[in-house]
């Protein structure tokens, strides 16, 4: 059962061109975000789509193949662990990110 914990697997579309971070010793990092639709019938009947946003972030390797051939619309595969952080931004107020650090990347 461990290896079911924290465990998120998206098919969804790439929102922007990834932003991709050149960090030291060659090391690489992608942020993109990444679109998921449902859609259900409301109390009318009629169908609603829905579009869920999911921040996104890769590191190595992966950050590599995202930087060579992944670009905004691309339908892609992942698969990752849920992280939770929070910063102080410029005005000094507490901010909170929820995004799915990537350790699988499938490109459709």
């Amino acid at each position: 059962m461990n290896a079911i914990k924290n465990r998120v697997q998206l098919i969804g579309n790439v929102g922007n061109d990834p932003e991709i971070k050149n960090l030291e010793g060659g090391k690489k990092l992608a942020n993109l975000t990444i679109a998921t639709n449902d859609s259900y019938k409301n109390d009318k009947g009629e169908k609603v789509e829905q579009t869920e946003w999911h921040r996104v972030v890769a590191w190595g390797k992966t950050a590599e193949i995202i930087e060579k051939y992944v670009t905004k619309g691309k339908q892609v595969a992942v698969e990752g662990k849920l992280s939770h952080r929070s910063f102080d931004d410029k005005n000094g107020e507490k901010r909170y990110i929820t995004e799915i650090v990537v350790s699988d990347l499938l490109l459709l």
